[in-house]
């Protein structure tokens, strides 16, 4: 068997999978915050175009893939699931390790999943612009790529501690045209409210939430998109796993473990989900010690931001106040999860668990070394994880599956490895 796992362009999946109709109970609802009732429709239509409206709430199993984003979607996709056989070896474990690599997509991350279908559906409706927030950067990457397709323009408020950290991610939205602000700003109520208390404040994904959110419904030409936590997000992401099927019948594998990093919870669901009705699979999903919303917070409702201009999600969180540590994997500084991924860890289907930014670094230079693939601060908390249940393999002597997403690559990400490497990481 080939260490690469390729599918042909014709056997990529033409539909989505909703998880909805596969929870263990009902999704609680998103309710709106001045009525405490669910929200309606026509609120979040403020921001968000009716088709993706219309997905978040549905009770379709499968959803069609628009012929228009397939056609994009053909530019990286499909992936390559890849066995770690050099890993492998170089733990000495009976485990069979496979990733699937969504590094190769132009932005370099799995975000482009969901930023092109998010980006079509708007242009499709004549929404000229797109605002958003970004973390480490691969989520305004994909946008930015997105809506320069679509001929849309596009502003990003990114996270100020990452906007510094870095630079080159802002470059690269540039170059597709996209206008990159560092959050907290002055270009917004809510991002004044903050540098009043707090000049010097690092940011956070809730702070840029709002205002992007801010900054879209101030203007009737522009609308908000979001890159993890909400239904249609997840959605998006599962023709990774649908893919990642395909590829393990063809090597004539099936997954006991799987793992993934979290942040919202977009690059896990889009693994996970289309294998979470299956037995005998281990679920894990990863996030940092500082910032351990789903082994630490409250599942209860909350804002999604700082502001409160987001519906009141269902969710594990740290409270929408939460600011966390600047560390390097950006991507992963969220005080709140997705309301699927919450439920699924609260029913005892997924497992979560939290990891220190040290030892994620050690495990994603262990994987460079070995597999070539420089993996994203992000990514590396799976590796973490996946090295851990390989030597628990060992130790027992089992022969198991083990997939993991390696959600982008850390190219951009090299002073965080300078640094872990100087010994100069905190």
């Amino acid at each position: 068997m080939d260490r690469k796992i390729h599918l042909d362009e014709n056997e990529m999946p033409d539909r989505w999978y909703n998880i909805l109709p596969d929870l263990p109970e009902p999704l609680p609802p998103p309710l709106d915050p001045e009525t405490n009732e669910p929200v309606k429709p026509e609120k979040l239509g403020a921001i968000f175009p009716k088709e993706l409206i219309r997905q978040e709430m549905s009770d379709e199993r499968y959803i069609r893939i628009p012929e228009e984003v397939l056609e994009i979607y053909r530019l990286w996709r499909p992936t390559p699931l890849i066995r770690a056989t050099r890993l492998e070896r170089y733990l000495k474990t009976p485990a069979k390790i496979y990733y699937k690599y969504e590094g190769v997509s132009p932005p370099g991350s799995h975000k482009p999943n969901t930023a092109v279908a998010q980006a079509y559906y708007n242009a499709k409706e004549g929404v000229e612009r797109l605002t958003t927030e970004t973390g480490a950067g691969q989520w305004g990457s994909a946008l930015a790529f997105a809506a320069n397709l679509f001929d849309m323009d596009c502003r990003v408020y990114m996270v100020k501690a990452s906007y510094y950290q870095k630079p080159y991610r802002r470059v690269l939205m540039e170059l597709w045209n996209a206008e990159v602000i560092p959050s907290p700003s002055n270009l917004t109520e809510s991002g004044r409210r903050v540098l009043e208390n707090d000049p010097d404040s690092p940011g956070s994904l809730g702070i840029a939430i709002s205002e992007a959110v801010e900054d879209a419904v101030k203007d009737d030409g522009t609308n908000y998109s979001l890159g993890s936590v909400l239904n249609h997000v997840m959605l998006h992401q599962t023709i990774i796993g649908l893919e990642v099927k395909r590829q393990l019948e063809i090597a004539e594998e099936s997954p006991d473990v799987m793992v993934g990093c979290v942040g919202g919870g977009s690059n896990f669901a889009g693994l996970v989900y289309p294998f979470i009705k299956d037995d005998g699979v281990e679920f894990i999903a990863v996030e940092p010690e500082s910032c351990p919303t789903l082994t630490r917070g409250e599942y209860r409702y909350d804002f999604g931001d700082i502001a409160g201009f987001t519906p009141l999600l269902k969710m594990y969180t740290l409270g929408k106040d939460f600011i966390p540590p600047p560390i390097h994997a950006g991507g992963l500084r969220y005080h709140g999860d997705a309301p699927t991924l919450s439920l699924l860890v609260k029913s005892g289907i997924v497992e979560a668990r939290a990891v220190p930014q040290i030892d994620t670094f050690r495990a994603g230079k262990i994987f460079a070394e070995t597999e070539g693939v420089v993996p994203a601060p992000e990514s590396t908390h799976a590796i973490k994880v996946v090295i851990d249940e390989a030597l628990k393999a060992k130790k027992t002597g089992e022969e198991k599956t083990i997939v993991f997403n390696l959600s982008g690559h850390g190219h951009f990400d090299l002073k965080a490895y300078q640094d872990f490497m100087e010994g100069k990481l905190a």
